[in-house]
C-alpha cells in the first residue's frame, strides 16, 4: 500500500524560524558521529533569502561542525519544503550533498518542531531549549508515526544544561570522513 503524501507546514514564518534549535531526538544518520551529544543547529537568514545553516555536535569532548545553505525547494509554493546543501568534505568544497528538509509540524510559538523528508529515512525533533516536555515529545512522535515514520528508530540526543560554549576545540570535518567509512 502506498504511503499517503506527507503533510507539511504551510506559510512557515522563516524569520521566526531562525536562531538556535537543540536536537532532542533523531534517526541516527551516517553523517553524524555515533556518540554525538549536545547536537544543535543554528539558522541565520542571508540577504538573498537563503538560510545559513550551522550544525554542531560534540563527540569525545571536541566540537564538530558543518555549514550549509538552505533554500525553498519551490519558491512559489507555500509549503515548508526546503533543500539543504552541504559540501563534502567541508574543507574541500567539491561534492555538494543536497538533502530535503520538510517541516512537518511546528507549534504556534515556534518553540519545537518536527522535521522529516520524503524518503522517511531521516527525522528530527528540535526544540529551542535543551529539554522538551515528555507530553509534547510523545505528541510529536505520534505525529511522525501518522506520517509513516518508523519511530522505533528515534534516538534521544543527550543535551547538557547549560549547553556548551561554541568555541571548544574543533575537529573540523574529519568526522564526516570517518563516519562515511564507519570508523
Amino acid at each position: 500500500m502506498a504511503k499517503k503524501e506527507m503533510e507539511v507546514v504551510r506559510n512557515l514564518d522563516v524569520e521566526r524560524y531562525m536562531g538556535r534549535w537543540y536536537e532532542i531526538a533523531s534517526f541516527p544518520s551516517f553523517f553524524q558521529p555515533k556518540n554525538g551529544v549536545n547536537t544543535r543547529a543554528t539558522y541565520k537568514l542571508n540577504s538573498d533569502g537563503t538560510v545559513h545553516v550551522l550544525n554542531e555536535t560534540w563527540s569525545n569532548g571536541k566540537r564538530d561542525s558543518i555549514e550549509g545553505t538552505a533554500y525553498k525547494a519551490d519558491p512559489k509554493s507555500d509549503e515548508a519544503k526546503l533543500k539543504v546543501k552541504f559540501y563534502l568534505p567541508p574543507f574541500l568544497p567539491i561534492i555538494p550533498v543536497t538533502g530535503n528538509y520538510w517541516v512537518l509540524y511546528i507549534d504556534n510559538d515556534y518553540q519545537y518542531v518536527l522535521v522529516g523528508e520524503p524518503t522517511r529515512k531521516y527525522l528530527w525533533i528540535l526544540c529551542r531549549r535543551t529539554h522538551l516536555d515528555e507530553e509534547i515529545y510523545n505528541m510529536l512522535v505520534e505525529r511522525a508515526k501518522e506520517e509513516g515514520y518508523d519511530v522505533s528508530k528515534l534516538h534521544k540526543t543527550p543535551q547538557s544544561d547549560p549547553p556548551p560554549e561554541g568555541d571548544a576545540p574543533q575537529d573540523k570535518g574529519i568526522w564526516w570522513i570517518r563516519s562515511l567509512f564507519g570508523k
